[in-house]
């Protein structure tokens, strides 16, 4: 198996058993209705464990163009072969996201709500705010790569290495999964999303185009945060890249408190005089 077909049926096994696992839980007249974020959670770290196992020992199992442009940025990775590394997510996100369609064929018709189906193909933030919405991106995704970097530094019995993965997707979606929907995958997110626009799902709604870029570009910018900073303080090898991604990071979290602070002062002034 190439590393570019390894890819593609890695994250096509990463979506099946994720967005299956969504699908179970929102899907009307599903047996696993109402499982709760709990169950979602768990169902995607055991979705990525699943999908290292199958192909890590062919492409690296990186499923994820943010590992892979992080891993790159310090080196670990060579750039020339990010291109086919990022189509073959992305193909293997959209085959995986047609899987999960066909298997929950009797379900789309029953459920009546558009989001519902839309967050069994891609993220949708539990409070919409771009700028605070890209900042949980980065730092999920900064904890993904700092994660699989760290853990990839210690020894553990042969195997086990795909199982920590998948307790840290576990853990990074109990802890900071609850603003965005913890995309941390930009093929995870653009794929399906793509799949959802194309697809004849009954019930569906619009694809919301209009906030796919932050699942992209968020984890890319926290996973190679993550990345330069695991260069900078853990082999101690000294970064310029890792600073400046810093500094732009802190002026996005800066004006997303500056917007924050202007929408809840609004909103008390409107309390106070009555409005809304």
């Amino acid at each position: 198996m190439t590393p570019f077909v390894g890819e593609l049926i890695g994250t096509m096994i990463l979506i099946l058993f994720g967005g299956g696992v969504v699908g179970g839980v929102l899907m009307k007249n599903s047996k696993a209705e109402n499982g709760g974020w709990i169950v979602i959670t768990v169902g995607w770290g055991l979705a990525v464990t699943m999908g290292v196992y199958a192909v890590g020992s062919f492409s690296g199992a990186h499923l994820n163009p943010a590992v892979t442009i992080g891993l790159a940025s310090i080196g670990d990775f060579p750039w020339s072969d990010v291109p086919s590394y990022i189509v073959a997510q992305m193909l293997g996100a959209m085959l995986g996201a047609a899987i999960v369609y066909v298997h929950y064929l009797p379900h789309w018709g029953k459920t009546k709500d558009p989001e519902l189906i839309l967050s069994v193909y891609s993220t949708i933030p539990a409070i919409p705010h771009v700028l605070s919405n890209l900042v949980s991106e980065i730092i999920g995704t900064f904890a993904l790569l700092l994660g699989i970097l760290t853990i990839g530094a210690n020894e553990f019995t042969e195997g086990l290495n795909p199982l920590i993965v998948g307790a840290l997707i576990v853990a990074i979606g109990l802890s900071l999964g609850g603003t965005t929907g913890y995309a941390i995958n930009p093929a995870r997110d653009l794929g399906p999303r793509i799949m959802h626009f194309f697809l004849p799902i009954p019930n569906k709604g619009p694809s919301n185009w209009h906030y796919a870029w932050v699942p992209i570009v968020g984890p890319i910018i926290g996973g190679t945060l993550g990345a330069l900073f695991y260069k900078q303080f853990f082999l101690g090898i000294q970064s310029v890249a890792f600073w400046i991604l810093l500094f732009i990071v802190l002026i996005i979290a800066i004006l997303a408190q500056i917007s924050i602070s202007k929408i809840d002062k609004q909103a008390y002034l409107n309390t106070e005089k009555g409005v809304g």
